[in-house]
C-alpha cells in the first residue's frame, strides 16, 4: 500500500490512506524462545486445569523453575486465546454486536449421525511460534468432519471448516459451539441459518455443555502435538491429516464400546463381528 520510493513522501501518503506512519517501519519479531516455552507448559496445565486464571498460572510456573510475573502470564494466555472457566465481572453481558443462541442439548437424546455436530478453537503450540486449530465433530459419533488451521483467531478458518463439513456430509439438525466471536460472527452463523441449522450455544464458562471437543483437544495435543515439534504449517497440515486419519479410522474409543468413529458414523460393526 505504501511505496517507499514514490514521488510522494511516506508521510503524505500515510496521510492519504490514514495509517499510522510507525506501522511503516514496524517489522515484526519472531516470538522469543522463553515466551514459547512458557505457553507450551501453560497449554499442557490448562487441559489439567481449565478453571486456573493467571494468578494461579503464574504459582504454577514458579514452581516450575520460570521467572515470569502475572502480567506476562496475563499477555501470554490472551495471545494463546485461552481465559479461565471460573465466573468473571459481568459475565452475562454478550458483546453488544453479536447474538447469544441458547444451549440446546440439555436432556436431549442423541441417537444418530448429523442429528448434532459440535465445533471450538484451540492454540497449537510449535517448534516456533503458534497456530489456532479449529475442529468440527459428530457429536453421536466423535467423528471429526473437518478441520482448518489459521495463525489467527480470525473466524476464516471456522467458516471454511463448516463450508467443507456441509459439501461432504450434508447439514446436521443442530450445531453446537461456545459464545467465542468466531462462532458468533453473523458469517458463521450466517451460514448455519442459510442450511436451516439450530444454533446452540455453550453457557458462560461452561466447558462441559461441548465436552467432546474438549476431550478431543487433550487426544490432539497428547497423541500428537505435544509429541511432534512441527517446525511450520506445512508441516503441522499434514501431522493433523495423518493423526485425524488414524483417530478417524483405527482409534477405538472406550465411550464407544470399543468402536472407531468411523464405524460408528457409518453404522458399521467390524469389531464386534469379529469378535
Amino acid at each position: 500500500m505504501i511505496e517507499p520510493h514514490s514521488q510522494l513522501s511516506v508521510v503524505r501518503q500515510c496521510e492519504l490512506v490514514a495509517v499510522s506512519r510507525s506501522s511503516v517501519y514496524y517489522r515484526a519479531r519472531p516470538c522469543p524462545h522463553e515466551d514459547l516455552e512458557l505457553m507450551r507448559c501453560m497449554d499442557a496445565q490448562y487441559l489439567r486445569t481449565p478453571f486456573f486464571g493467571s494468578r494461579s498460572m503464574t504459582t504454577y510456573l514458579r514452581r516450575l523453575g520460570h521467572c515470569s510475573n502475572r502480567k506476562r502470564v496475563r499477555r501470554l494466555l490472551r495471545v494463546m486465546g485461552l481465559r479461565s472457566i471460573a465466573p468473571s465481572p459481568n459475565t452475562s453481558q454478550p458483546h453488544p454486536a453479536h447474538k447469544v443462541y441458547p444451549y440446546r442439548l440439555r436432556g436431549l437424546d442423541i441417537m444418530r449421525p448429523n442429528q448434532v455436530w459440535a465445533a471450538d478453537l484451540t492454540y497449537v503450540p510449535m517448534a516456533r511460534g503458534c497456530m489456532y486449530l479449529v475442529a468440527i465433530i459428530d457429536w453421536y459419533s466423535r467423528r471429526v468432519l473437518a478441520w482448518r488451521v489459521s495463525n489467527s483467531l480470525h473466524s476464516h478458518a471456522c467458516v471454511e471448516a463448516l463450508a467443507a463439513a456441509i459439501d461432504r456430509y450434508g447439514a446436521p439438525e443442530i450445531f453446537n459451539t461456545d459464545q467465542g466471536v468466531q462462532f458468533t460472527s453473523e458469517a458463521f452463523t450466517g451460514s448455519l441459518k442459510q442450511h436451516g441449522i439450530r444454533i446452540s450455544m455453550d453457557g458462560k464458562g461452561c466447558y462441559r455443555d461441548n465436552i467432546f471437543v474438549e476431550r478431543l483437544w487433550r487426544s490432539v495435543k497428547y497423541e500428537c502435538l505435544y509429541i511432534h515439534a512441527f517446525a511450520d504449517g506445512r508441516a503441522l497440515r499434514q501431522g493433523l491429516k495423518q493423526y485425524f486419519d488414524w483417530y478417524n479410522n483405527e482409534r477405538p474409543h472406550q465411550g464407544l464400546d470399543d468402536q472407531t468413529p468411523d464405524e460408528v458414523y457409518r453404522g458399521l460393526s467390524h469389531w464386534k463381528q469379529a469378535a
